[in-house]
């Protein structure tokens, strides 16, 4: 995306739709590295999602029904609204499990971790903990020049990307701005099996970058790779090319 609004929690529309097993529990690339193979357009009134083989499914950003249930994404439960058959087994069909999707309304409040947030209400969508995250090429020139086999950005799923800082920089970035919206660093983002999966072909070859990342980034047994944010203030457009300032 070239820009995107800022909203309390995340860009408009990231990660407002999730997939959830018979339980209604969230699914992810965890469980099912095919998820990468599934792309997403998402147009003013409708979602396409699309397959490898290049097959779509065209659906309405907010199902008509909305009948809602109870989901889980790790310890946190809220209320979100399910599509109907016709769409849960066409994605079923292509993960080759039983598997629904739903989609986060507006009403839903998710709650950040309270030992990082900075404001009594600062809440997340299906993401998993955090409304934004931010990495720098400079981190992963870092990471990449270690490795045998360079990785590309998309293994770690950043919503921000700095170009001409240094290597883990924005470890040290306590409150930063961002075009017109100023955003707060409240934890290093752990780091899980995901940055393992190509994104394009939906497999696994190896434990990298994971196990040369623990030889440099590990603390308190956990890989720390990019920061959480959260911003203070909602309602700005963030563009590629605005600069970024440091302000603490």
């Amino acid at each position: 995306m070239n820009s995107a609004t800022i909203t309390r929690r995340g860009l408009a529309d990231d990660r407002r739709w999730m997939l959830v097993d018979s339980n209604n529990r969230f699914i992810t690339q965890r469980e099912r590295p095919k998820m990468s193979l599934l792309g997403v357009k998402i147009n003013e009134k409708s979602l396409v999602i699309h397959d490898d083989a290049k097959k779509s499914l065209e659906i309405p950003k907010i199902p008509v029904e909305r009948k809602a249930i109870e989901v889980v994404i790790w310890k946190s439960k809220c209320i979100a609204m399910y599509y109907e058959d016709e769409v849960n087994s066409w994605l079923s069909e292509r993960l080759g499990m039983e598997c629904r999707l739903v989609y986060m309304p507006e009403e839903t409040y998710r709650s950040v971790n309270p030992l990082f947030r900075f404001k009594e209400d600062d809440h997340v969508s299906f993401a998993d903990g955090y409304p934004f995250m931010i990495i720098g090429e400079g981190s992963l020139s870092d990471l990449n020049s270690r490795l045998g086999n360079p990785v590309p950005m998309n293994r770690f799923r950043p919503n921000f990307v700095v170009n001409g800082s240094g290597a883990f920089e924005e470890d040290d970035w306590k409150r930063i701005q961002i075009g017109k919206t100023i955003f707060r660093v409240v934890k290093p983002c752990e780091r899980c099996v995901i940055p393992t999966i190509d994104q394009e072909t939906g497999t696994a070859d190896s434990n990298e970058p994971l196990k040369t990342l623990a030889d440099f980034r590990r603390q308190e047994n956990k890989i720390l790779f990019g920061q959480n944010l959260i911003a203070e203030i909602a309602g700005e457009i963030i563009s590629v090319g605005d600069e970024i300032k440091i302000l603490e």
